[in-house]
């Protein structure tokens, strides 16, 4: 298990997402918050919440809405391997990350997309066709 952080240091949600490599910036962070993507244990929250150790946040990552837990408490950004050591991806979210995505790559089959993008003629055949 990872190092413990200070339990004295207090870090804004908004701030530690950004620094776990969560969000590009603090601004996209809080908007995220402010806008009702994030919970923090099951609840919607400010982005001035300050996080505790072991709380469970759920995040939006692409598709997916991923589900971590905090390990580490720390407000300065880190590389991406450390990072990562800063929370824990619970088993329940991963198996759903996992159906969604596959999901997803069956779904591809059944919605191919053309090579290209249709010229004046086809465009014209395609508006005719919509008319009908």
């Amino acid at each position: 298990m990872p190092q413990q952080s200070d339990p004295s240091e207090e870090v804004r949600i908004d701030k530690w997402l950004w620094a776990a490599r969560f969000f590009k910036t603090r601004s996209l962070a809080r908007d995220a918050i402010a806008g009702g993507k994030v919970q923090y244990n099951s609840q919607r929250c400010k982005p001035s919440r300050t996080i505790e150790l072991g709380a469970i946040i759920k995040v939006p990552m692409g598709y997916d809405l991923v589900e971590i837990e905090v390990l580490q408490i720390k407000h300065q950004r880190l590389s991406a391997p450390l990072a990562r050591q800063m929370y824990q991806e619970t088993a329940e979210s991963e198996q759903l990350r996992e159906k969604n995505a596959e999901a997803r790559r069956l779904h591809a089959f059944h919605s191919p997309k053309p090579d290209h993008r249709p010229d004046k003629k086809q465009r014209r055949q395609i508006i005719q066709f919509k008319q009908q």
